[in-house]
Protein backbone atom coordinates (compact mmCIF):
# COMPACT_ATOMS: atom_id res chain seq x y z
CA UNK A 1 0.00 0.00 0.00
CA UNK A 2 1.39 3.55 -0.53
CA UNK A 3 -0.33 7.08 0.97
CA UNK A 4 0.14 10.40 -0.69
CA UNK A 5 -1.19 13.59 -0.15
CA UNK A 6 -2.83 15.65 -2.46
CA UNK A 7 -3.35 19.15 -2.60
CA UNK A 8 -6.29 20.15 -3.64
CA UNK A 9 -6.52 23.15 -6.13
CA UNK A 10 -9.60 25.41 -6.30
CA UNK A 11 -10.57 29.53 -6.94
CA UNK A 12 -9.57 31.60 -4.37
CA UNK A 13 -12.56 33.11 -2.80
CA UNK A 14 -14.48 29.70 -3.10
CA UNK A 15 -15.16 27.22 -0.79
CA UNK A 16 -15.36 22.96 -0.77
CA UNK A 17 -16.87 19.91 0.55
CA UNK A 18 -15.57 16.50 -0.16
CA UNK A 19 -17.06 13.64 0.93
CA UNK A 20 -18.25 10.06 0.49
CA UNK A 21 -20.79 8.65 -1.30
CA UNK A 22 -22.09 5.35 -3.25
CA UNK A 23 -24.22 6.00 -6.31
CA UNK A 24 -24.14 7.12 -9.40
CA UNK A 25 -26.90 9.55 -8.81
CA UNK A 26 -24.65 11.70 -6.39
CA UNK A 27 -24.08 14.75 -8.68
CA UNK A 28 -27.93 15.05 -9.29
CA UNK A 29 -29.01 14.74 -5.90
CA UNK A 30 -26.43 16.89 -4.66
CA UNK A 31 -26.99 19.23 -7.55
CA UNK A 32 -30.77 19.55 -6.63
CA UNK A 33 -29.87 19.67 -2.46
CA UNK A 34 -27.81 22.82 -3.45
CA UNK A 35 -30.07 24.49 -5.86
CA UNK A 36 -33.10 24.08 -3.79
CA UNK A 37 -31.56 25.29 -0.70
CA UNK A 38 -29.19 28.27 -1.77
CA UNK A 39 -30.47 28.97 -5.81
CA UNK A 40 -28.07 32.15 -5.92
CA UNK A 41 -25.31 30.06 -5.41
CA UNK A 42 -22.79 29.39 -8.10
CA UNK A 43 -21.16 25.76 -8.19
CA UNK A 44 -19.76 22.48 -9.40
CA UNK A 45 -19.83 18.72 -8.44
CA UNK A 46 -17.78 15.79 -9.09
CA UNK A 47 -18.48 12.29 -8.50
CA UNK A 48 -16.02 9.10 -9.03
CA UNK A 49 -17.79 6.21 -9.91
CA UNK A 50 -15.95 2.83 -7.81
CA UNK A 51 -17.64 0.29 -10.76
CA UNK A 52 -18.58 -0.15 -13.89
CA UNK A 53 -17.64 2.41 -16.31
CA UNK A 54 -15.51 4.10 -13.19
CA UNK A 55 -16.50 7.70 -14.51
CA UNK A 56 -15.87 11.19 -13.49
CA UNK A 57 -19.56 11.91 -13.74
CA UNK A 58 -20.14 16.16 -13.13
CA UNK A 59 -22.92 18.78 -12.73
CA UNK A 60 -23.22 22.23 -11.40
CA UNK A 61 -24.58 25.80 -12.94
CA UNK A 62 -20.81 27.42 -13.12
CA UNK A 63 -18.72 25.98 -15.83
CA UNK A 64 -15.90 27.23 -14.13
CA UNK A 65 -16.25 25.58 -10.93
CA UNK A 66 -17.66 22.23 -12.18
CA UNK A 67 -14.06 22.11 -14.04
CA UNK A 68 -12.56 22.71 -10.35
CA UNK A 69 -14.51 19.68 -8.65
CA UNK A 70 -14.07 17.29 -11.91
CA UNK A 71 -9.75 18.20 -11.88
CA UNK A 72 -10.10 17.31 -7.68
CA UNK A 73 -11.76 14.21 -8.83
CA UNK A 74 -9.14 13.78 -11.33
CA UNK A 75 -6.34 14.22 -8.97
CA UNK A 76 -7.18 11.99 -5.99
CA UNK A 77 -8.69 9.59 -8.67
CA UNK A 78 -10.47 7.36 -5.20
CA UNK A 79 -13.83 5.83 -6.04
CA UNK A 80 -17.02 6.89 -4.98
CA UNK A 81 -15.24 10.56 -3.50
CA UNK A 82 -17.27 13.65 -4.32
CA UNK A 83 -16.05 17.14 -4.43
CA UNK A 84 -18.13 20.32 -4.67
CA UNK A 85 -16.82 23.82 -5.40
CA UNK A 86 -18.93 26.45 -4.29
CA UNK A 87 -19.19 30.69 -4.55
CA UNK A 88 -22.06 32.94 -3.46
CA UNK A 89 -22.43 30.82 -0.48
CA UNK A 90 -20.87 28.75 2.42
CA UNK A 91 -21.12 25.35 3.27
CA UNK A 92 -22.60 25.60 6.47
CA UNK A 93 -25.45 27.17 3.53
CA UNK A 94 -26.19 23.74 2.56
CA UNK A 95 -23.56 21.05 4.88
CA UNK A 96 -26.99 20.01 6.23
CA UNK A 97 -28.97 19.32 3.14
CA UNK A 98 -26.11 17.56 1.48
CA UNK A 99 -25.81 15.39 4.53
CA UNK A 100 -29.53 14.04 4.30
CA UNK A 101 -28.98 12.87 0.15
CA UNK A 102 -29.48 8.98 0.93
CA UNK A 103 -26.14 8.29 -0.78
CA UNK A 104 -24.03 10.38 0.99
CA UNK A 105 -21.97 8.33 3.51
CA UNK A 106 -19.58 10.65 4.95
CA UNK A 107 -18.37 14.61 5.01
CA UNK A 108 -14.54 14.37 5.53
CA UNK A 109 -14.15 18.33 5.01
CA UNK A 110 -16.37 21.44 4.18
CA UNK A 111 -14.05 24.05 3.87
CA UNK A 112 -12.11 27.04 1.99
CA UNK A 113 -8.52 26.25 3.52
CA UNK A 114 -5.81 24.54 1.79
CA UNK A 115 -6.85 21.16 1.95
CA UNK A 116 -4.47 18.19 1.15
CA UNK A 117 -6.42 14.46 1.13
CA UNK A 118 -4.35 11.96 2.63
CA UNK A 119 -4.66 8.71 0.24
CA UNK A 120 -3.66 5.10 0.15
CA UNK A 121 -3.42 3.21 -3.01
CA UNK A 122 -3.54 -0.55 -3.50
CA UNK A 123 -3.49 -2.83 -6.47
CA UNK A 124 -7.58 -2.51 -6.19
CA UNK A 125 -7.23 1.15 -6.39
CA UNK A 126 -7.33 4.30 -4.25
CA UNK A 127 -9.26 5.81 -1.07
CA UNK A 128 -9.74 8.57 1.17
CA UNK A 129 -8.57 8.34 4.36
CA UNK A 130 -8.82 11.59 5.49
CA UNK A 131 -7.92 15.08 5.17
CA UNK A 132 -5.56 18.07 6.48
CA UNK A 133 -7.49 20.99 6.94
CA UNK A 134 -5.96 24.39 6.57
CA UNK A 135 -2.73 24.84 9.41
CA UNK A 136 -2.46 23.45 13.30
CA UNK A 137 -3.57 25.50 16.11
CA UNK A 138 -1.41 28.30 16.95
CA UNK A 139 -2.74 28.56 20.52
CA UNK A 140 -5.77 29.00 22.85
CA UNK A 141 -7.71 32.14 22.84
CA UNK A 142 -7.60 35.35 24.42
CA UNK A 143 -10.45 37.01 25.53
CA UNK A 144 -9.67 39.80 22.74
CA UNK A 145 -9.96 36.54 20.92
CA UNK A 146 -13.15 35.61 21.90
CA UNK A 147 -14.82 38.78 21.29
CA UNK A 148 -13.18 39.14 17.83
CA UNK A 149 -15.23 35.49 16.92
CA UNK A 150 -18.46 36.65 18.47
CA UNK A 151 -18.32 40.17 16.60
CA UNK A 152 -17.49 38.22 13.52
CA UNK A 153 -20.31 36.18 13.65
CA UNK A 154 -22.91 38.72 14.56
CA UNK A 155 -21.39 40.97 11.70
CA UNK A 156 -22.32 38.23 9.04
CA UNK A 157 -25.58 37.43 10.52
CA UNK A 158 -25.06 34.30 12.34
CA UNK A 159 -25.76 35.17 15.80
CA UNK A 160 -27.87 38.20 17.28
Amino acid sequence: MQLQAIRLSFPDGANIIVGQSHFIKTVEDVYEAIVNTVPQMKFGVAFSEASGPCLIRAEGNDEDLKAAAIRMAEDVAAGHAFYVVMTNGFPINVLGRIKDVPEVVAIHCATANPVEVIVAETEQGRGILGVIDGSSPKGVETADDIAARRGFLRKIGYKR
